[in-house]
């Protein structure tokens, strides 16, 4: 039998799904700025793919880093989530 559990207060955090979109978009325009001045490509399997996966993986570690430094310094940018967080009742303190 459970009962219900008073909630205690609000956690406000940043919504990280809702911020996914944002991240691949800013890992293309990094990723965009880097390479456009490479010449055109041929077809096929060529060193070239290599350095572009490099450039890719590149690109997302430091759209990552940004998100990271301006979430940690100016978290109300981003969308917030709210998630409830509940008073302990008698079961949950240890004996």
């Amino acid at each position: 039998m459970s009962r219900e559990r008073e909630i205690g207060g609000f956690i406000q955090s940043p919504d990280w799904p809702k911020m996914g979109p944002s991240l691949l978009i800013a890992s293309c325009l990094i990723l965009a700025v880097r390479t456009a001045k490479w010449p055109p490509r041929a077809s096929g399997l060529t060193s070239s793919d290599r350095d572009l996966d490099a450039e890719v993986d590149n690109a997302i570690h430091l759209a990552g880093r940004v998100f990271g430094v301006l979430v940690g310094r100016h978290e109300p940018l981003f969308p917030q989530t709210t998630k409830p967080w509940f008073m302990p009742d008698e079961e949950d303190i240890p004996k």
